[in-house]
């Protein structure tokens, strides 16, 4: 398991070797589902591309290494998926309970890498908090967002 700060700016290989950018965000899916990453385009023109998480063969604490079978390509934001970190990110938002309780910021995600499973959330409450009481982490399946809240669901098992 491992967060999505620990992936950010990892580059991105084909299983061949061939440098194919470096990781900018997650999709997200809101049943709790990573549902591709997202590279950077290389050149000045290039747009950001999506590789499926089911592309992925590895994840090294270096690089990511794709099959070189799945070409990085472009595709549109489906309907209830979200950007971790850019674009209306899910990242930086107000996380609530279902029955209100507000829990804090988003931070980060805890991600299964060999599943894209989404398995927890980390949440601050701010710096002096976070010094006092550590940041949180949360257990949740899924999530719904709303304009400026994210709704964790309760965990199932």
């Amino acid at each position: 398991m491992r967060t999505f700060s620990l992936l950010k700016g990892l580059p991105v290989y084909s299983h061949d070797g061939k440098q194919l950018g470096n990781v900018v965000d997650l999709l997200v899916q809101e049943d709790g589902k990573v549902a591709s990453i997202v590279v950077e385009g290389k050149r000045l023109f290039q747009r950001d591309t999506f590789i499926p998480i089911e592309s992925v063969l590895s994840f090294e604490k270096d690089g990511i290494t794709i099959n070189s079978s799945t070409t990085k390509h472009s595709i549109r934001q489906e309907k209830n998926t979200h950007y971790l970190n850019t674009h209306h990110s899910l990242a930086k938002k107000f996380v609530k309970s279902e029955n209100g309780e507000v829990l804090g910021i988003l931070e980060d995600v805890f991600f299964q890498e060999e599943l894209g499973t989404i398995e927890g959330y980390k949440i601050t409450d701010g710096f002096f908090s976070d010094i006092s009481d550590g940041k949180k982490v949360i257990k949740s399946n899924d999530f719904t967002v709303n304009k400026d809240t994210i709704i964790l669901k309760a965990k199932r098992k």
